[in-house]
């Protein structure tokens, strides 16, 4: 059950929502809240869809039954593993930029426990996806994720935030985004398994790897230099 109070809203309502979570993104990339509310509120679609898929997949199924949540206390573990695994390549992605898997903003827009713990996952998984990637946490890193989430689940979020954050860039990065990341995200998110049927945290203890073979993962090209971010 995800928790905390979820808020229902009319046509109208939403699409105010949406359109001020849109404007104060573009405004305000930081701001995460603004960036969950502009998914929720415009990827009920999506999410749906998503949803059907994970149903149908006998692990998507275990994932919606446990409803296991990325947080500290269930993935901590993962600093004790050895370094070859993919549980420990998560925790120093974690702990190398002092992230915690507790940051992530709560869902407060879908209609159903079934939906909301979808869009939940969703938010919560996006480490997971930039350690099998290897993809930096920069604007171009997350330009280029955002391409493979529009790949694997057509949020109408993760398109506009590739616009944004395309409009940000200097000469340098956009020819940088355009020559290489891009073509190897449409590539990455096309060749991959479906990203939201995997239930992450029992794969922990395999090697790094493995698991991107087995899930069909293409790693980010070479980081891109620091002047570059």
């Amino acid at each position: 059950m995800i928790e905390g109070g979820r808020i229902r809203l009319n046509g109208w309502q939403q699409a105010a929502v949406a359109v001020g979570s849109a404007v104060g993104a573009l405004l305000d990339p930081r701001r995460a809240d603004l960036i969950a509310a502009l998914g929720e509120t415009t990827g009920k679609p999506a999410f749906e869809r998503v949803l059907e898929r994970m149903k149908r997949s006998p692990e998507g199924r275990a994932v919606l039954s446990d409803q296991p949540r990325v947080i500290s206390v269930n993935v901590g573990h993962a600093w004790e593993l050895p370094p070859n695994t993919f549980g420990a390549a998560y925790a120093n992605f974690m702990g190398s930029r002092n992230f915690s898997p507790d940051d992530r903003p709560p869902v407060r827009f879908m209609d159903t426990d079934e939906l909301a713990y979808v869009a939940m996952r969703a938010r919560e998984v996006h480490d997971f996806w930039h350690t099998l990637f290897g993809i930096p946490t920069n604007l171009i890193g997350e330009s280029a994720l955002k391409v493979i989430e529009f790949n694997q689940m057509y949020l109408p979020m993760c398109l506009l935030s590739v616009i944004g954050g395309t409009a940000r860039f200097n000469e340098k990065q956009r020819k940088l985004f355009f020559q290489q990341y891009f073509p190897w995200a449409i590539q990455a998110g096309m060749q991959c398994t479906d990203l939201m049927c995997i239930y992450y945290e029992r794969h922990f203890h395999e090697d790094l790897e493995d698991v991107r073979r087995k899930w069909g993962i293409i790693p980010a090209p070479l980081r891109p230099k620091q002047n570059f971010s």
